[in-house]
């Protein structure tokens, strides 16, 4: 474990050597805002949830004023990000229940937020880290997959990389390096056909040394 903590600190600085602007993209202004966008951003990208989400704000300002309102209004405004059936269910008995429980309030703790309807541990985390600064690892597509390639889990499921990942990375941390692995994983460490040739991380990377040693 203290190998793998070692490592870890190793990968940890040089993200932030090559991402020093790296932060969330999601674009709000109070944690109500966020927990929406980020329900939006499930299979839709975050410029085009920053897009959509101000129209919906503007429209719907509160938490109280989405959970009151027809739920075809909102399809209408956020068709534009894919899933817009579920989404808008989600949101609204999001709010609604954020209504009934918290008197509209986003709460700071990850099991109250979890309690609320459509709100995972990937959303809570968001939540958290971006609106009040308590720590917290979001396991994404990007994180789980270069997590894996980079031999710091070899775990598949989002809550198991989590646990793997808080074990090795200092909880201060714990918020940067979701958006550091993000920001890797979208210019660099990509799905398909990751650009290696350019990587700064090889000589920590798993997936590499096993792609290299297949090669020669």
């Amino acid at each position: 474990m203290k190998k793998l903590r070692e490592k870890a600190h190793k990968i940890l600085k040089k993200l932030f050597e090559n991402y020093p602007e790296a932060k969330c993209s999601l674009e709000f202004k109070n944690p109500v805002q966020l927990l929406i966008s980020t329900i939006l951003s499930a299979q839709c990208t975050d410029k085009q949830v920053n897009k959509v989400a101000p129209i919906l704000f503007k429209t719907f300002p509160t938490a109280k004023d989405i959970a009151d309102s027809d739920i075809d209004e909102i399809k209408k405004i956020i068709k534009s990000t894919g899933f817009y059936n579920n989404k808008a269910k989600s949101i609204k008995n999001c709010m609604t229940s954020l209504v009934e429980n918290y008197d509209g309030i986003v709460p700071k703790d990850i099991n109250q937020l979890l309690k609320l309807q459509g709100v995972g541990r990937k959303t809570a985390n968001v939540v958290l880290g971006d609106a009040f600064g308590v720590p917290g690892i979001v396991v994404d597509t990007h994180v789980g997959r270069i997590s894996r390639r980079l031999g710091l889990t070899n775990n598949s499921t989002p809550e198991k990389i989590e646990t793997d990942l808080e074990k090795v990375i200092q909880r201060e941390n714990w918020t940067v390096f979701g958006h550091l692995v993000i920001a890797h994983g979208r210019k660099l460490c990509i799905a398909r056909n990751p650009k290696c040739d350019d990587c700064f991380l090889t000589k920590e990377c798993k997936f590499f040394q096993n792609e290299k040693g297949e090669k020669e």
